[in-house]
């Protein structure tokens, strides 16, 4: 069976990649910094998320899922790859007549505003459709986040419903407006 590159992605600001478990310390700074700015977004996180031990296993295991097909972690780093300023997760890839999956993304907070998640979706997103030729990308975010409902607007993502109580997070069962956008490649193709 034939090992499957890890992908690296370049646009004119980022590199786009699955960290290697040697880089543990870099995740694990970029979630000590960022903890106070993406709580209010994300699930609970235990003490050890915060830790290089725990990113060198989950980076470990990041790979592993890549290469065996169900998820693509990418980070998203400065030109050098010296800083981690994000993370565009793919993930709960399902083949067979679904070929769909998740995205969820954290921009670090001191980067908002730049463009920089835009940019990287872009990308990821491209990235997607035709290396793994997924058919739709399915986004969800709460209603109070705006910001994020207008970068998945921007990036073609259409609102396809709302689901209350959705997902835990920060403690506290989340209302999620339900998003997706479609492979062009394959509207294109059965029209």
């Amino acid at each position: 069976m034939k090992v499957r590159p890890l992908p690296r992605l370049a646009t004119e600001r980022l590199i786009l990649k699955l960290l290697e478990p040697s880089d543990a310390s870099l995740m694990a700074r970029f979630r000590r910094e960022n903890k106070d700015h993406l709580t209010r977004w994300e699930p609970t996180r235990p003490l050890e998320f915060y830790t290089d031990g725990f990113w060198q296993m989950q980076l470990r295991v990041a790979i592993r899922e890549f290469r065996s097909g169900s998820s693509v972690c990418l980070v998203m780093m400065d030109s050098v790859e010296q800083e981690v300023l994000g993370v565009c997760n793919y993930t709960n890839i399902v083949r067979g007549t679904f070929q769909s999956c998740h995205l969820g993304y954290a921009l670090a907070g001191r980067h908002q505003g730049q463009g920089l998640m835009h940019e990287a979706l872009m990308a990821s997103n491209q990235f997607i459709f035709d290396q793994l030729e997924l058919h739709r990308i399915m986004a969800n975010y709460m209603p109070r986040n705006q910001r994020s409902g207008d970068l998945l607007h921007r990036l073609g993502f259409v609102i396809e419903g709302e689901a209350r109580s959705f997902l835990k997070i920060n403690g506290k069962w989340e209302d999620h407006v339900l998003t997706s956008m479609l492979n062009p490649a394959h509207i294109q193709s059965s029209s």
